[in-house]
């Protein structure tokens, strides 16, 4: 066979194959959150604080929607990982194939409802009148194009699977790139508004997608399909829905918690909403080695365990945990320092400034919880526990809609009870991933045919 640009994660020294493969993953990840810092730097600076407040507000319903879909690319992941592991090359192929219909399918369904509901949506999230049309028409144009992110994330993650972390990052830097072009032309040449920053997004994300498509098919030979991996398999398409399924609802489940999280802060007006608006970007940027590492933890899972290595999954999650504690400590440190300069790139409003300022301080304190959180759970989908992606979202569920309804109960925390909400919720959700580890149930969650 020809070079395979893939990685084999069942030998060699653990720490170093996690960070080997989780850095272009990381470099990656940062460039997508860099587009989307800029666009929250364009339209806060540019169009205004409202406008801010109008794309913030609806970054977690649309992360809603793509969850949806990213599901099932999750699901095909694992089995391939799997396959991977076992040397079991036919089954690899056979599962990029079924798993096309699935997340295509799913692509195409879910934009169509989100767009037809996103007005109902808006209106039950209280949203303030004077961001009210802005916040609908950026979140009908991202969703509308759902389907460029479905068909990027799961290139991506089939691609990450096999151990290349390097293609989906050089699309997503052309696709930043892009991005940030957009942004400039269609913003302050055009002057589309949010509308144009929306338009930039989805563009930068279809070519990035189509990209990676077509590269992956020249060059990594386990997408050198034939008509036979296209034929419809009932075992494999049975597990991609067992898993994905499960995977989606995780993810929607998060996404629920953090809609119903936005219409507690809606009602605190738009200074709050662009706070809360900019430390969320922050922390978004913040939490990208966490996801690097944790997409790097379940490929590794997943090889492993395929090859019957229980013992080196186990080393690799030490070795993984010491890396999150490290980087929680510094990453805390620096929202202390220089936590006022961070929200500073976002918005020049000062009462805006002040607030976001303190609230990163807040939940900078539970860093340390959100990267358990990330690497631990990838064990579970590493392994194909669905089971536990499903009790994973609704935890943070209840986390935030419980913490947040007694919080701001309290008169002494205020809006405050906004951050705190989020760093308690990660808090409980940690005990409980790691309590499921413990139990070691993930140890023979093995698909082998």
């Amino acid at each position: 066979m020809e070079k395979q640009r893939v990685c084999d994660m069942t030998r060699g020294n653990e720490m170093s194959l996690l960070l080997r493969f989780s850095l272009p993953m990381l470099v990656g990840n940062i460039f997508q959150q860099f587009y989307n810092m800029v666009d929250s730097i364009i339209v806060g600076n540019y169009v205004g604080k409202n406008a801010l407040a109008a794309v913030g507000m609806t970054g977690s319903l649309t992360f809603l929607f793509f969850a949806l879909c990213n599901g099932f690319a999750m699901g095909a992941g694992v089995l391939m990982s799997q396959y991977f592991g076992m040397k079991n090359e036919k089954r690899v192929k056979d599962a990029i194939g079924n798993s096309a219909y699935l997340m295509l399918g799913m692509g195409v369904i879910v934009s169509l409802v989100s767009v037809l509901f996103s007005r109902p949506i808006l209106e039950l999230l209280n949203t303030p009148a004077a961001i009210f049309e802005d916040a609908l028409l950026y979140t009908r144009i991202v969703c509308g194009g759902i389907i460029s992110v479905v068909l990027y994330n799961g290139i991506a993650v089939m691609l990450q699977s096999l151990g290349d972390s390097k293609t989906p990052l050089v699309f997503l830097i052309i696709a930043s790139i892009l991005n940030v072009i957009g942004d400039l032309v269609f913003v302050l040449v055009f002057h589309m508004g949010v509308a144009g920053v929306a338009l930039a997004t989805i563009l930068a994300q279809a070519i990035s997608a189509f990209g990676c498509i077509i590269y992956a098919v020249k060059k990594n030979p386990y997408f050198k399909l034939t008509r036979e991996n296209f034929k419809p398999d009932s075992v494999l398409i049975k597990r991609c829905l067992k898993l994905g399924i499960p995977f989606g609802a995780q993810g929607s489940l998060i996404a629920i918690s953090c809609v119903a999280l936005q219409g507690v802060i809606n009602r605190f007006g738009e200074d709050v909403i662009a706070a809360y608006t900019a430390t969320s970007r922050i922390e978004q940027l913040v939490q990208q080695p966490y996801n690097s590492l944790s997409m790097a933890v379940a490929t590794f899972t997943g090889q492993n365990l395929g090859a019957g290595n229980v013992k080196r999954v186990q080393k690799g999650y030490r070795k993984a945990s010491l890396l999150v504690l490290i980087f929680s400590v510094i990453m805390c440190a620096l929202m202390y320092l220089f936590g006022n300069d961070f929200i500073r790139l976002f918005v020049n409003d000062a009462v805006v400034i002040e607030i976001g300022s303190r609230a990163v301080r807040i939940t900078s304190l539970f860093y340390i919880a959100l990267g358990m959180i990330y690497i631990t759970r990838s064990v579970m989908n590493g392994a194909g526990d669905s089971v536990f992606a499903f009790i994973s979202g609704l935890i943070e569920v209840v986390g935030r809609i419980g913490f947040s309804l007694i919080l701001t109960a309290i008169p002494f925390f205020g809006y405050w009870a906004v951050w705190y909400t989020t760093g308690l919720t990660w808090l409980i959700t940690a005990a409980v991933c790691m309590i499921r580890y413990a139990q070691g149930r993930w140890k023979g969650m093995v698909h082998t045919e």
